[in-house]
Order: structure tokens, then C-alpha cells, then sequence
């Protein structure tokens, strides 16, 4: 052993690899050659996988300094619960490694798979790093490892790979596998139940693969749906692999059509389960404005078409899925409302295609989007009309415009105008002036969410159809909605904000 007298020692936190020894980097063994102390984290039993990695490289003159941790299932008597008892037990243990590095020596904190990856070295490394002169040593880690056992690319491309926590809440980690494009879920053994459960609710099951052990004695890989929940250990790892060139799906009488809502505008508007479905079909059905805002994905057909076809749309979707196809039929906002649900369920309910599954996933509206740039207008009753004459009368339109207003309903009317419709927009605010104070608030929303959006507040009487067009939606407030120019914190004016209070007052 050597010291320092002439100042402290260095710390090193050393990755060494996922498990077999000759995994460890030439850095990681030169090391902890050199190193005077070699500190592992243990369990209570006293066995330490970094240790046991590392050993052939341990000297007898090392010193070891064992961390045993005092608690790994989260139950404990400590006054400040699980967290309490680990804040106590990291900050003795840095204590110990401090002790030796002001003594000059060389510390070598030794750990499974890369230091900063979920170790528990980042830890010392958070105390001590700006106090001693430090060096990490990266390792290579789990996910790695599982990624050339199974043999299988983990993304390709532009894909995004997603690690999670196995601790996460269930409900998270479905929300998060079902939008990824790959993934891996991390610290198994007693959480693998919850989180198959998640990557079957997010419909991955089919291509989850398990890895057990990468590397070490007793790996195992199989398919996912067929390891047994008793016998995980902590050190197993779920696999979801790239989804480019991967192998062909087996042929099927029949597919299926889901109906998704993107949302007003991109990707930050997308719900994790659209996303998911998007990313899992075969084909994309839509209009072309909108299925340009999908990523384009190797292996997927992509069939553009115009505004004015949703029948023939829904009719060309529902054909590939009678063949075998997943089709996602792309949709803005929510297919819902004023959107491809109903085309596509209409085409459905004919006999050619009773048969065909279809599943409709929500998205986000343009109104309650609009409605969240000014405050809460619709934060009471309201109605949704479009004024679009092309696929009902005008005067069916006129008749709602009056039912609502003379309810004292907020109103979000969609599809106001266009190049070709130009006087809907004058009408309609004609009609709604005869039950409306000419100094009622209206939202005009323009491409939400998009790099071109703007949103104005106006009174109804100023009004401007000129203003207005397709990619506009428009709130009108009731009697009751109120307009306030609140303070934008520094003494200044700051944004107008619409409300309509949820209380309604007594006649």
C-alpha cells in the first residue's frame, strides 16, 4: 500500500461490465491495480457480484471496504422509513472512503455494469466528486449485454431506445412501453409480474424477449411470455428489440383498423397509446396533410389520400385489414369529433366488413386545445357545431346556432370557413348577436400547437370573417364568460385569460 502525503487521495468509481471477467475494459483492471482500497457494495449475506467480477485482479495487500447495505427490500425500523435508512447508510459509507482518500490513498469503487447506470457508485460519487480528484472508468452495461445475447439490434435508425425501472408504477410503465419503439425494463425479480402485465397491456408481449444473467453463469434467454414469475431474479432484464427488419408477422385471416387521434398538431399533443399503435402498424391511412406528421418507419406502407374521400378512405383501410393488415387510419384532434371514427365505422357496419375489428383511440380536441391557450372557456356547459354546409343543410345549422345560444351555451364552432366558404362565418355571428351581448368574448384559435399558431381575443361584434379559415376554430363565450387582463408578475399588464365560471346563477 502507498500513500499520499503530499495530499489526498483519487477516487475512482470502475464499471466492470455485466458480469463475465473478460468483459471488464483494460482501464477497469489497470485501475484497480493500482488502487491501495477496493470498496463493493454487498447485501447483508455478505456476497458482492463486483466483487466477484473483479476478484482474480484483488491483491492480498488491497484493502477491501465492504458497504453492506442495511436494507434491500424497503422494510426497516429506521425513523426515517427506506429512504431514511439509505440517505444514513450512503453518508456513513462516503465517510469511510473519505477517510482513506485524506490519507492519500487510491480508492477503486468497483460495480456491475457502468458506475452512472443505475449504480450504486453514483451515490459516493454525488458526496465525494467535488472534494477529491475523481475519474470514472465506464463499463458496459446490462442492456448491452442482453442486446448481443439475444442476438437481436436494439434500435436502428431514428428509433429512440427507452430504459425504464421495473419499480416504476404499472400504470407508468404501460403508458411509456406503449409509445416506445424500444425498450428495456431493468430491476426485475419481485416487480416482474407488474411489469408483464404492462408490457402485455401495452400490446408488446408478442416481441418482449427475457434475459437472465447476460453474460454470467446461469444466463438464460427466452421469450418473455414464457418465463416463470417465481423464478426471476433481480439481475434479469426485459427486452422489447427494434421493430425495423423484424421478423415478419405470421399471415392472419383478418387484421385490424384502429382509428387514431394525433392531436391538433405534433408530436408533443400525441397521447403514449397512439403513439404505440402508430409505431406498431403495418399501414397508415390518412389524410396526407396529417400522415405527414407521423414519423416515417422502415417496413410500414403509408397510403396519402385527399380531404374529401373518408368513405373511400375508410373502405381502402378495412379491405387491407380483411387481408390480414394492422392499419392505422390517421386522424387530427379526436377521430370523434367531426373526424375518421365515423367514416370508418359507418364503411364497418356494411356487410363486407361486420367482421373486421375496429378500435377507435382518442386524442386530443381542437377546442379543449384552443381553450387551454386563453384560460377555461368551456369551463361550463357548452355545445360543438360545425359550420361546414357540406355534408348538412345550412339551415339545420342556423337552427342549432339559435337552439344554443338562446340556451346560453359556450360555443365552439369548427370548420368556420374556407377558400370556398367565405359567408358562414358573418352568418353565424349575425345569428348568435340576436341572444349575445355585441361585447361577448370570442377565441379565435389558429393552428394550435403548430409553428404558425396564433390565438386573438375579440368581441363578437368585431368579428371578422376575413380572419377566419379552416384551420381556425372559434369560442364564443356565453352571458356569464368573463375576459380579465391578469398581471404578468413584474407590475406590468400581462395576457387577457376567458373563464366561464362553473357556477351558474338563480333565475
Amino acid at each position: 500500500m502507498t500513500e499520499n502525503t503530499a495530499g489526498t487521495g483519487r477516487l475512482y468509481g470502475v464499471g466492470l461490465g455485466p458480469g463475465d471477467p473478460s468483459l471488464m475494459t483494460v482501464r477497469a483492471v489497470q485501475v484497480i491495480a493500482e488502487a491501495d482500497v477496493v470498496a463493493y457494495h454487498c447485501a447483508q449475506h455478505g456476497r458482492s457480484i463486483a466483487r466477484s467480477i473483479a476478484a482474480e485482479h484483488l491483491r492480498p495487500d488491497h484493502v477491501e471496504e465492504r458497504l453492506v447495505y442495511p436494507v434491500t427490500t424497503g422494510t426497516t425500523d429506521h425513523p426515517g422509513g427506506y429512504q431514511g435508512a439509505m440517505e444514513d447508510f450512503y453518508a456513513e459509507s462516503a465517510a469511510r472512503l473519505a477517510a482513506h482518500l485524506d490519507a492519500g490513498r487510491t480508492v477503486a469503487v468497483i460495480a456491475e455494469g457502468d458506475p452512472l447506470f443505475y449504480g450504486s457508485y453514483m451515490h459516493m460519487h454525488k458526496r465525494l466528486a467535488d472534494r477529491y480528484p475523481t475519474e470514472v472508468v465506464p463499463g458496459v452495461t446490462s442492456v448491452s449485454a442482453a442486446a448481443a445475447r439475444l442476438g437481436t439490434p436494439l434500435v436502428e435508425g431514428e428509433e429512440v431506445l427507452t430504459v425504464l425501472p421495473g419499480t416504476l408504477p404499472e400504470e407508468e410503465l404501460t403508458a411509456r412501453l406503449a409509445s416506445a419503439d424500444s425498450a428495456v425494463v431493468m430491476k426485475l425479480g419481485r416487480t416482474f409480474p407488474a411489469v408483464r402485465r404492462a408490457i402485455e397491456r401495452a400490446g408488446r408481449l408478442p416481441d418482449a424477449q427475457y434475459v437472465e444473467r447476460a453474460t454470467m453463469s446461469g444466463e438464460r434467454t427466452l421469450p418473455l411470455a414464457d418465463a416463470d414469475p417465481d423464478s426471476v431474479p433481480y439481475f434479469a432484464v426485459a427486452v422489447l428489440p427494434s421493430r425495423v427488419d423484424a421478423a415478419p408477422r405470421q399471415n392472419r385471416e383478418r387484421g385490424e383498423v384502429v382509428v387514431i387521434g394525433t392531436g391538433p398538431a405534433g408530436p408533443m399533443w400525441l397521447t403514449p397509446e397512439a403513439r404505440g399503435e402508430l409505431a406498431a402498424a403495418e399501414d397508415l391511412v390518412g389524410y396526407t396533410t396529417y400522415l405527414d406528421r407521423v414519423p416515417v418507419r422502415a417496413g410500414q406502407r403509408r397510403h396519402p389520400s385527399d380531404n374529401k374521400v373518408e368513405s373511400e378512405r375508410a373502405e381502402f383501410a378495412l379491405d387491407l385489414a380483411k387481408r390480414g393488415r394492422r392499419v392505422a387510419v390517421v386522424s387530427s384532434g379526436d377521430p370523434g369529433v367531426f373526424a375518421m371514427a365515423t367514416a370508418v365505422l359507418e364503411v364497418a357496419s356494411t356487410d363486407p366488413y361486420r367482421d373486421v375489428p375496429v378500435r377507435i383511440l382518442p386524442g386530443l380536441t381542437a377546442a379543449n386545445a384552443a381553450a387551454s391557450r386563453v384560460g377555461a372557456p368551456l369551463g361550463h356547459d357548452y355545445a360543438v357545431i360545425s359550420l361546414s354546409d357540406r355534408l348538412k343543410p345550412w339551415e339545420v345549422i342556423a337552427e342549432r346556432l339559435h337552439a344554443a345560444a338562446a340556451a346560453d351555451l359556450v360555443l365552439a364552432l369548427y370548420n368556420p370557413g374556407s377558400r370556398s366558404r367565405t359567408w358562414q362565418v358573418g352568418k353565424a355571428r349575425e345569428l348568435l348577436l340576436e341572444h349575445r351581448a355585441p361585447d361577448t368574448p370570442v377565441v379565435l384559435a389558429r393552428d394550435v400547437g403548430g409553428p404558425e399558431e396564433r390565438v386573438r381575443i375579440v368581441r363578437l361584434a368585431d368579428l371578422d370573417p376575413a380572419q377566419v379559415d379552416m384551420r381556425t376554430i372559434l369560442l364564443v363565450g356565453s352571458s356569464q364568460t368573463v375576459t380579465v387582463r391578469r398581471g404578468d408578475g413584474n407590475g406590468g399588464d400581462g395576457d387577457q385569460v376567458v373563464w366561464t365560471p362553473r357556477r351558474y346563477p338563480e333565475r
